[in-house]
């Protein structure tokens, strides 16, 4: 790969980049009528022994939407259907070599209608429903514990009509420190 424009340092040098899978997936902010919000205490690969939002992969080879993605997946590991008009994207995050398997990029959807959705196993792991400022002393990934909460929150009404704004960022997981850059964001409080 060329990048005359030097906008991906370190990129063509190591050839392990672009052998890694590109992957497309939704992550969904669920929240409930008191504000805590849905997690999924993870039994699989990726992120296995930690807490994230429901999500998935795109069926690309449908055509899926990443909205179509999240409602799908919501109903999926929720259990609810959520209206495609409920659903806000608030962030773009590109992750380059996450856990040095896999470039993912995701894009984060808010569930802008508080839901009803009960604790308990499925598939992926166990929904727990938490407080927000439980976030802090759960176990999660790096990434959402070093940036991705941190740039919901700060985006958390950033938006025109006051409610979530929109963020775009990049993610680079290779080596023993994460660098990341904003790409784009709504205003900041």
């Amino acid at each position: 790969m060329s990048d005359a424009a030097n906008i991906l340092p370190g990129m063509t040098e190591d050839p392990a980049n672009s052998a890694l899978p590109y992957k497309l997936a939704c992550l969904c902010d669920l929240r409930d009528k008191d504000g805590r919000i849905l997690l999924l205490h993870r039994i699989k690969a990726p992120n296995k022994g930690l807490c994230s939002p429901i999500g998935g992969k795109l069926e690309m080879h449908l055509g899926e939407s990443p909205a179509q993605c999240a409602q799908r997946e919501i109903m999926e590991e929720a259990g609810i259907h959520v209206d495609i008009n409920d659903i806000r994207l608030v962030g773009l995050i590109a992750e380059t070599a996450f856990e040095g398997k896999t470039h993912w990029l995701l894009f984060y959807y808010r569930v802008m209608v508080p839901v009803e959705v009960v604790d308990g196993h499925m598939n992926e792991g166990e929904l727990v429903w938490h407080e927000l400022s439980e976030l802090d002393s759960l176990p999660v990934p790096n990434t959402d514990r070093e940036i991705i909460w941190p740039m919901v929150n700060k985006h958390e009404s950033t938006g025109t009509d006051g409610g979530p704004g929109f963020f775009c960022i990049h993610i680079d997981c290779r080596g023993e420190e994460l660098s990341w850059t904003i790409e784009q964001e709504s205003g900041s409080k």
